[in-house]
């Protein structure tokens, strides 16, 4: 069990006064032991910086001495204000993580403990504001003195300073059969920081429906029996991390590629975790592999994920209310163990407020082991506009244990529960009504009745149309999309909107943020003066759908057109709680940005409340994924494992960024199937956003030399779009007409 202050201890330091040094040696070693070189072999993960403020930075390593493999270990770090360490820093350090100002020295001796994995990381206060720093750190082996590369870092500017912010934002770098050609391109930028939001690891080894082949890009975990291991129907098997050791190699493998690394050593990064930090559409410590099929709530496996991305990640989380201290305590019950919410401002203009929307959230609002024929929403409640939803409901049994002809009905779907494998008491509690719809019971019959005519049986015949004619009509999980027991489909993917707003709004709410996340994120939002309020938002907070109309069987039969939210894993899933944020955002002073992650597609709009007729004031930049698979992708594996889906939706998904565009009149830019990342500019007037899209198929193979560069720059193209500062026209109209986007240049 981890303690309190053991991790990181005497690693809170304030910088002191800089100093021209005098020679440590005869040889101006800086440390004074011996000729220094850099050596790989014991810092295999290179150097990373972190959480930068205008007076402190986070400073990490990982030193590995394979004659010591179990042992504490003794390295240095020095900082200076020049890549020549001619200017170093004085370091202050503090035995009780409490920084402190008074004399100190230009090396800082740390620990390496190996209970942490070796990871260190070293909070130095006392920083000057909006400055470049370069650091390295050193050890001392049985032949000499090696050190790690230098890394170069960067404070924010003074809270009052009137200056402009540079920074890329990115996420979705799966290492899996893929390369990271974009961080290449992305390293030759010059930023102040770069943000990431999440999808940092992928946590399994080879997924089909997600990850490409592996290839030479595999990951294997030493530590299998303590993985979860999966075999599909087809290809070839895999795992997924569960132990603190499968989720510590993750962390290994990213860090140990080269292109990666570099970023690390350029710019500081603020990040925040997604799902796959833990596990695919997570929530809280549950998974969502076997799709209601078991339990998958692990609190052991989530603190285990947890404590590796504490571990590797250059990052600070004051746990008491001075700031003083931050550590992972294990002792500490998910999910308080730890907290991933802050914010961070750079000069005037930037205000940077990152949330966590997996840790707090709630379960999908569909069960993915819901009976589809379960109805959720009756008629008494939707009658007031049941005439525009009638295309939409189906007709119901109000009470499928009424005796009378429906037990017939009741003993068909008693058997036919034992013979496919679902719930006897179809998701209802014991003893209330049971409401279902008669479709669905039909539906269940005809293939009850394929094995009664297997067996020699009588069939059962349909619902009598006598008794279908004075049936209510309401909304079952069929309607909703959901057509199998266990199945993402109709649950977290593909879900019927025209039946599911609705249902979520006469559901039980179903809350992201939770209670307290929420109040600090409304106050700091509210509170801030910064001309640009940037949300770090995980998933898109647009709404995402496509329409398909089904046309007539008839001459005399009118067109028939269903909206489908593409992933109900997002915002869309919560539409409650995402309209009250967007209202919110919409009083508060200034302008909003959100940056948002995930899909794995650019995408830029204007996030509203559907039918809201006031300016949203709020504008959404979505950047792509680093390597990990395109949504275009994704969906096409998506769809083709889904027997109708696959036809229905086969135009729409083939044309997936013009459909989105067509049902989602707030989108001004979609790009479904490149690869990349976003460049951002902020100053006192404008937000400027720069989209650099690379082909998927550009990321097969490395272009990490410098001889390759002209090709990786043949690779990229660019599209910019700004917002203006201080306009009102944040919105568009019921003509849908753009009133703010203002395209730049787009190559």
């Amino acid at each position: 069990m981890m303690r309190r202050r053991d991790f990181l201890r005497a690693t809170l330091v304030t910088a002191g006064s800089v100093v021209v040094p005098t020679a440590c040696s005869d040889d101006g070693d800086p440390i004074g032991i011996c000729d220094v070189h850099e050596d790989d072999r014991f810092f295999p993960q290179s150097v990373a910086s972190g959480d930068p403020r205008h007076d402190s930075v986070v400073l990490w390593t990982r030193l590995v001495d394979r004659k010591h493999p179990q042992s504490d270990l003794t390295l240095a770090l020095v900082v200076a204000l020049d890549e020549e360490f001619t200017q170093l820093v004085v370091l202050n350090p503090s035995s009780d993580n409490v920084a402190t100002v008074g004399s100190g020295s230009t090396q800082l001796r740390v620990t390496a403990r190996a209970e942490f994995d070796h990871c260190v990381k070293i909070k130095v206060n006392g920083l000057s504001p909006g400055t470049t720093y370069y650091y390295r750190f050193y050890y001392m082996t049985g032949d000499g003195c090696v050190s790690s590369r230098v890394g170069r870092t960067r404070t924010a500017p003074a809270l009052d300073a009137d200056v402009p912010v540079r920074f890329a934002f990115v996420s979705g770098q799966d290492y899996i059969g893929r390369y990271y050609n974009a961080y290449v391109a992305l390293a030759k930028e010059e930023l102040d920081f770069v943000v990431h939001l999440g999808g940092y690891i992928y946590e399994t080894t080879g997924n089909p429906s997600l990850q490409a082949a592996p290839g030479q890009r595999s990951i294997s975990f030493s530590d299998v029996d303590g993985a979860i291991a999966f075999q599909p129907a087809e290809g070839a098997a895999y795992h997924a991390a569960k132990s603190l050791s499968n989720y510590r190699e993750l962390y290994k493998t990213y860090r140990s590629d080269r292109a990666l690394q570099r970023v690390h050593e350029l710019f500081p990064m603020i990040a925040v975790w997604g799902d796959h930090e833990f596990s695919d559409d997570c929530h809280g410590a549950t998974a969502a592999y076997l799709d209601g099929r078991e339990p998958e709530t692990d609190e052991d496996r989530r603190k285990a994920a947890n404590q590796a991305w504490f571990e590797y990640m250059p990052a600070e989380y004051p746990n008491d209310p001075k700031g003083d201290d931050f550590r992972y305590d294990s002792a500490v019950e998910y999910p308080d163990d730890i907290t991933i919410y802050r914010d961070f401002s750079f000069g005037k203009h930037v205000h940077l407020v990152m949330t966590d929307l997996r840790s707090y959230r709630a379960d999908h609002l569909i069960p993915e082991d819901a009976f589809p024929g379960k109805v959720v929403v009756q008629e008494e409640q939707i009658v007031d506009s049941l005439t525009s939803l009638l295309p939409y409901t189906s007709r119901y049994i109000l009470d499928i244990n009424e005796d009378n002809w429906v037990m017939t009905y009741k003993r068909a779907l008693d058997e036919a529960a034992v013979l496919f494998g679902f719930d006897p008491n179809l998701g209802f509690a014991q003893g209330e009504p049971r409401p279902v719809s008669a479709k669905v019971v039909d539906e269940i019959v005809v293939k009850l009745n394929e094995h009664k005519a297997e067996q020699g049986e009588e069939p059962i015949p349909p619902i009598p149309p006598s008794e279908l004619a004075f049936m209510q009509s309401g909304f079952a999980y069929a309607d909703l999309g959901k057509t199998d027991y266990y199945s993402a489909f109709g649950s977290r993917y593909f879900v019927i909107k025209d039946a599911f707003d609705p249902y979520s709004t006469l559901a039980a709410k179903a809350e992201v943020m939770g209670e307290a996340q929420r109040a600090w994120f409304q106050k700091t939002m509210e509170d801030s003066k910064s001309t640009w309020k940037v949300w770090g938002n995980e998933y898109r907070l647009s709404q995402l759908t496509v329409a398909h109309t089904t046309e007539p069987a008839e001459p005399d039969q009118e067109s028939f057109t269903r909206h489908f939210y593409l992933n109900c894993d997002g915002w869309d899933g919560f539409r409650e709680e995402r309209n009250e944020l967007i209202e919110m955002l919409a009083g508060v002073e200034g302008n909003v940005v959100s940056i948002t992650g995930d899909l794995g597609a650019f995408l830029a709009g204007t996030p509203a409340v559907e039918g809201a007729t006031s300016a949203a004031k709020i504008v959404e930049f979505g950047g792509s994924a680093i390597s990990s698979a395109t949504y275009r992708s994704v969906l096409t594996k998506q769809l083709a494992s889904h027997p109708t889906l696959k036809d229905v939706l086969k135009a729409e998904a083939e044309d997936i960024d013009g459909s989105m565009k067509t049902a989602n009149p707030h989108l001004a830019f979609s790009n479904s199937t490149s690869n990349g990342f976003c460049i951002v500019e902020a100053n006192a007037d404008e937000f400027v956003v720069s989209m650099h899209m690379i082909p998927e198929d550009a990321l097969a193979a490395p272009l990490y030399e410098e001889a390759q560069a002209a090709a990786l720059d043949e690779q990229i193209t660019i599209t910019r779009y700004k917002t203006v500062a201080a306009e009102s026209e944040l919105y568009w109209d019921d003509k849908g007409t753009w009133k703010q986007w203002i395209p730049a240049t787009a190559s």
